[in-house]
């Protein structure tokens, strides 16, 4: 009897090693997310306990109960996603146009002004807070939602990840849709906009991600409870002298439910779009 090739037991080997590499960073992803349903379903005292409780001894609810007691979390979710909103839209439209002219249109000082464009990926985001606070406190938009949501529209990386999808977009389009009379903004909006649609779903999944979480800012720009965003007041649950750590994590996974189900959603466009950006791997 003849013996397997030695290639394909390597290669059948290297494949349950691969496997085994990857069961254990998922293991590893997933462990913090179980970690905070049990902590939620735990008591105070077992979720204080040392060494740390992982299965709590009674399961209960309580701390949900907790959550909607001590935080307006309706108002909360309503000032976040009226952010959100404005925020994904105006960030999708003013990046969108400012790609497709970087991309498309020729103009003296294009490659010098996206340049500029880079290095703003380069500035940490904290460095710009006291002018944009100035800038909202000039237009006396302080402690109201758009002044949440309109700092953030602007984007260096959005711009730069749909000029990488324009690009890579045959201009055969383009000129067939000059033969038929179409003009510069008819050709954006009909013909380049639609064939990008899988970058414009991962840039609205990151958007929508970082604007949802974003604590510092909504933290500066609002003072009232009213215009409160949901991480402002989750962050309010952590006491001076002990948290309830089952109150936060259930608020934390209620938090989350919104961001899993918008990316459940748009996940087959957020791969597509990645793939094909010059994101990946």
């Amino acid at each position: 009897m003849v013996d397997a090739n030695p290639r394909a037991r390597r290669r059948v080997k290297s494949t349950w090693a691969a496997h085994a590499v990857l069961v254990v960073a998922a293991a590893a992803m997933v462990f913090p997310f179980l970690w905070q349903l049990l902590t939620a379903l735990k008591t105070v005292a077992e979720s204080r306990a040392v060494p740390p409780v992982f299965f709590p001894s009674d399961l209960t609810v309580d701390a949900f109960a907790r959550f909607f007691d001590s935080v307006p979390v309706v108002g909360m979710v309503g000032v976040s996603a009226a952010a959100l909103v404005i925020r994904v839209g105006g960030q999708l439209l003013i990046c969108s146009l400012a790609a497709y002219g970087f991309a498309r249109m020729t103009f003296p000082g294009r490659n010098v002004l996206f340049g500029l464009f880079l290095i703003m990926l380069m500035a940490p985001s904290q460095l710009f807070l006291i002018a944009q606070f100035d800038l909202m406190k000039s237009l006396g938009l302080l402690d109201t939602i758009p002044a949440i949501a309109l700092p953030g529209i602007f984007s260096a990386f959005g711009t730069f990840l749909l000029r990488q999808a324009f690009m890579s977009v045959p201009k055969e389009f383009e000129e067939a849709a000059r033969l038929d009379g179409a003009n510069a903004f008819q050709i954006f909006w009909r013909v380049m906009l639609p064939m990008v649609g899988p970058t414009l779903a991962a840039l609205t999944v990151l958007t929508a991600l970082y604007s949802w979480n974003d604590l510092l800012w909504p933290l500066i720009i609002t003072s009232s409870k009213e215009n409160m965003t949901l991480p402002v007041g989750l962050a309010t649950l952590q006491g001076q002298y002990g948290t309830d750590y089952p109150t936060l994590m259930a608020g934390s996974l209620l938090a989350s439910l919104p961001l899993i189900a918008v990316f459940i959603a748009l996940q087959r466009q957020f791969f597509a779009g990645i793939a094909s950006s010059g994101l990946k791997g």
